[in-house]
């Protein structure tokens, strides 16, 4: 290893938000943004850019766009073209300006809880019905997909399906078999799709991502799929994301939808996209490395040190989903962590249906964060339980 990720920033002193929504006392784990420096070679060029000193409207770059296209191919044999690349200011906004594009009277939106929460409200914010189809946890804590449930939910209202994969917050990469299935069902039915791929590049050994876009020509002309270098390279504040629509006319749909309410990408996030995509790779193959030890500590300290808890194995993601629905708490676990642990993490419940009694935990920090953070929770569950 030879980027020190077990570097302790100081984040207090910034804009941050993850470290200044609560009290200085609470160690934040919640949001999901990582408490790693991002590669060299991005902040040299956003130093590089900004000595410059001219800071006006940019032209959206076609050396990003074709190391897009190279890096789509590289990974995964999808083939893509220049125009088939829309540039957004992020993926929340890519999948709410999907609603907006398929909104018409009484139509709805499928997706599958629990899941992040702005995918939730996004059938709301264009006037849609939501629909939603339950995960099912095995006991191991894993989530598979019930298909026959999958395809009752659907109704002749229902125009889109908002995919998450890797899913946030349960950690699970879809296989492409799932894929297929899910794909084929949305096809019977004539249902767009609409794929948040955003953790994409952040998935453990023995799993690989798939773009469902990538099974066929056929289901690429039916999905929007949205991606972003903003998690993988920890450059999430500087909003640069893009959707991949091969589709001409839903394209042009999705285009229109947009028109006069999202603009594009501001300067310094294309710059920073498109070192991150030429020059980023050791960092983040080292980055792959340092998480998944994060992730198997976090799941090994659970089993041994938190009776009361368990948690799958996340195959993606940097984000841990806690059960905690054994520990017969008086409050709900996430205001429990924080009043008696002073660790925050995000409640369960606003991921929506299935959440209730679960947390989520961001391990994409230094491990020494992590370990405080678990041992508070410990000492705080052990004082607990001897006043019961």
């Amino acid at each position: 290893m030879t980027i020190d990720f077990d570097l302790v920033p100081n984040r207090r002193q910034t804009e941050s938000a993850k470290w200044l929504h609560y009290d200085q006392d609470v160690l934040p784990m919640w949001v999901a943004d990582m408490d790693f420096r991002s590669p060299e070679p991005v902040i040299q060029a956003l130093r590089d850019r900004i000595e410059h000193g001219i800071f006006g409207y940019p032209e959206e770059s076609p050396e990003l766009r074709q190391a897009i296209i190279e890096r789509l191919l590289n990974r995964y044999g999808w083939k893509v073209e220049p125009d088939d690349i829309v540039f957004l200011p992020g993926v929340v906004t890519g999948f709410n300006v999907a609603c907006h594009a398929i909104s018409v009277p009484g139509a709805s939106v499928l997706m599958q809880t629990p899941v992040y929460p702005p995918i939730l409200k996004a059938p709301n914010n264009s006037g849609l019905m939501r629909q939603e189809m339950a995960l099912s946890r095995q006991n191991n804590g894993r989530y598979e997909i019930d298909f026959d449930a999958f395809e009752k939910v659907i109704t002749p209202q229902t125009r889109l399906f908002l995919l998450c994969n890797p899913h946030n917050p349960v950690g699970r990469v879809f296989t492409q078999d799932e894929l297929q299935k899910m794909a084929e069902i949305c096809q019977r039915h004539e249902i767009l799709i609409c794929s948040d791929e955003i953790h994409c590049e952040l998935v453990f050994s023995k799993y690989s991502h798939f773009p469902i876009a990538a099974i066929d020509e056929q289901i690429s002309r039916q999905t929007i799929t949205l991606m972003a270098p903003s998690k993988t390279f920890n450059i999430a504040g500087l909003n640069c994301s893009f959707a991949i629509i091969q589709n001409p006319d839903l394209r042009s749909q999705y285009q229109k939808a947009r028109k006069g309410l999202v603009g594009g990408v501001n300067l310094l996030g294309l710059v920073a996209a498109l070192a991150a995509y030429q020059h980023g790779q050791t960092w983040l193959d080292e980055l792959i490395v340092y998480l998944e030890a994060n992730r198997n500590f976090v799941y090994d300290f659970v089993r041994q040190e938190l009776p009361g808890i368990s948690m799958g194995l996340p195959e993606a993601t940097y984000l841990a989903w806690l059960d905690c629905r054994q520990l017969a708490l008086k409050e709900k676990p996430c205001n429990f962590f924080i009043d008696h642990a002073r660790v925050a993490c995000n409640d369960g419940e606003e991921f929506g249906p299935g959440g209730q009694g679960f947390v989520r935990l961001n391990f994409g920090c230094p491990r020494s964060m992590l370990q405080e953070a678990l041992v508070k929770m410990k000492t705080a569950l052990l004082t607990y339980g001897n006043k019961q």
